[in-house]
């Protein structure tokens, strides 16, 4: 539903009046990028390579069961809230968001066995089941990390486009709490002495495909965010947020092209032209990309064209984990299960070495479960559950670990052996439906540059300006949105990202002549076909 526009909106939308800009990617950074541009006065048109708008936050159906391809669930909705009310829209009239109060199940292999609320007083409860000592520091660990969070989003909130930007008052503000050279698990340590105490603040390093003694200390804030601010199940799996987008931009004039494969992004003395899409080159003012930046970049733009971010050093940078999916269609409901259940092998640090190695499956893996029908029953048929199980595995190399059919089968059944361990039993026998995605399917299916799903890693030397920029630094009118670029992965983090490049792209041209474009380029309003799901 749209509301009253703000004061500001017409003289917005005349901004960039008869500019043509094309997003490649139809993901969540391309659709709200999309939105801002348009309601920017852009002439906006979406070129997706798939038949479903939303990436790997998109859904995957088969036979009445419906689970979420990636992320699956939605954390600090602030963001995206405004982008919506930003364009004239109000987020909560077109998206049913319910707070989960239970956050997680935690099951430690040898015990104990967490529910973890927003609670601070329950918190500490549970975090006594392993140490009585540690509770008594859950509400230091607390506020520290909220003064880390409230220094630092001001930080996330603008493009790094050089070392100078560190010495930015609003940077220089926030390196008094960053600690910038240790660990999450090092910088748990000053508040927790038992290492699964501080596993259970530390598990969320994984949202980014990191080992918590490798993430840099900053992403402490993952965990306090969690329960400060609560997470989010949007009713329909999290592609529900992204239907809603697709609505909101198609009634402000985007052009949503599924089925459509852009080619390559066309130049001329360092600056972006133009598109070829289908086949057909289709003359542009700016260009989104929006495709995993590895992958993508690389495909769109030749060699000789990229200096900084040439084929040679996006090879030389490290790269996040892959994961080994399966997405189960169950006869019968798991009503003792929560929504999401976190699963930590006995033997954690070995498990993330021996990702990180990237030479064999971890026969004592961790595992992430949702059981979404315990809170939305509809994305299954009557009596039954979809179950998503998610294994961290090692990201894909020349010398690692090669995705067989044999050694696909082999996932499979460690996969089955721990969520025996985890608690769910024999499940196998209850299966109707079932799919998995390989690192191997994550890179050739679904364009993942060697399946690492949660991008560049976000390691001290690939973040802030040595991320790639929003505004791309190789090729003029070039912008990126995404979790490969600044501020980096997560869902909350790229619609920063996306507004962060929708906002250098409108001051660029606005200040710019306008390329005259007499017919638009083809196309029509397309919604995508899967209006629930998750992001």
């Amino acid at each position: 539903m749209v509301s009253t526009a703000s004061p500001g909106t017409q003289h917005s939308r005349h901004r960039l009046h008869s500019r043509n800009v094309a997003v490649i990617g139809a993901g969540p950074g391309g659709l709200a990028s999309a939105m801002l541009l348009a309601h920017a006065g852009a002439n906006v048109t979406i070129y997706e390579k798939g038949d479903k708008i939303g990436g790997r936050s998109s859904c995957i159906e088969l036979e009445g069961f419906r689970f979420d391809t990636g992320p699956t669930f939605f954390l600090y909705p602030e963001i995206i809230r405004e982008i919506f009310a930003q364009c004239g829209f109000e987020f909560d009239e077109m998206v049913e968001l319910e707070r989960l109060h239970h956050l997680y199940d935690l099951r430690f292999e040898d015990g104990p066995n967490l529910s973890l609320t927003t609670d601070p007083q329950r918190l500490e409860e549970e975090i006594a089941k392993i140490s009585p000592q540690d509770a008594r520091q859950v509400r230091r660990f607390l506020a520290d990390n909220r003064n880390k969070f409230e220094r630092f989003i001001a930080p996330l909130q603008r493009p790094f486009n050089s070392v100078f930007d560190l010495f930015k008052p609003d940077m220089l503000k926030a390196l008094p709490v960053l600690s910038p050279f240790s660990s999450i698990d090092k910088d748990l340590s000053r508040y927790f002495s038992d290492p699964r105490t501080r596993l259970a603040f530390s598990f969320q390093s994984k949202y980014l495909g990191m080992s918590p003694y490798r993430c840099p200390s900053l992403f402490t804030i993952l965990s306090f965010m969690e329960h400060e601010f609560g997470i989010y199940h949007p009713k329909g799996g999290t592609e529900a947020v992204m239907a809603a987008m697709a609505q909101a931009a198609t009634t402000m004039g985007v052009r949503i092209e599924l089925n459509s494969a852009v080619e390559a992004i066309e130049t001329s003395k360092g600056k972006a032209t133009g598109i070829v899409a289908n086949g057909s080159a289709v003359p542009v003012d700016a260009v989104v990309v929006n495709g995993d930046f590895a992958r993508t970049i690389s495909a769109l733009l030749p060699d000789n064209s990229r200096k900084k971010w040439s084929d040679e050093n996006i090879a030389s940078k490290k790269f996040s984990c892959s994961t080994f999916m399966m997405y189960l269609g169950l006869k019968g409901r798991l009503p003792d299960h929560a929504h999401h259940t976190i699963f930590l092998s006995s033997d954690y640090e070995n498990n993330f070495a021996e990702i990180e190695a990237g030479k064999q499956i971890s026969s004592k893996a961790s595992l992430y479960i949702q059981n979404a029908c315990v809170t939305d029953p509809g994305q299954a048929p009557e009596g039954c559950s979809a179950l998503y199980v998610l294994m961290p595995v090692g990201n894909l190399r020349e010398d690692g670990f090669e995705w067989d059919n044999a050694n696909t089968a082999q996932a499979r059944q460690i996969v089955f052996q721990r969520l025996r361990d985890a608690g769910f039993g024999d499940i196998e026998e209850r299966i109707l439906v079932e799919k998995t995605i390989t690192p191997l399917q994550w890179q050739e299916e679904h364009d993942v540059h060697r399946g690492a799903v949660f991008n560049m890693a976000h390691s001290l030397g690939q973040m802030l300006h040595r991320r790639p920029h929003n505004r791309f630094e190789d090729v003029k009118g070039v912008y990126l949105v995404g979790g490969g670029t600044h501020p980096g992965s997560g869902l909350p983090v790229i619609f920063e990202g996306a507004r962060i490049s929708a906002t250098l792209l409108i001051e660029d041209l606005a200040k710019a002549p306008a390329t005259i474009i007499e017919t638009p380029p083809p196309g029509l309003h397309l919604m995508p076909e899967c209006t629930g799901g998750h992001a």
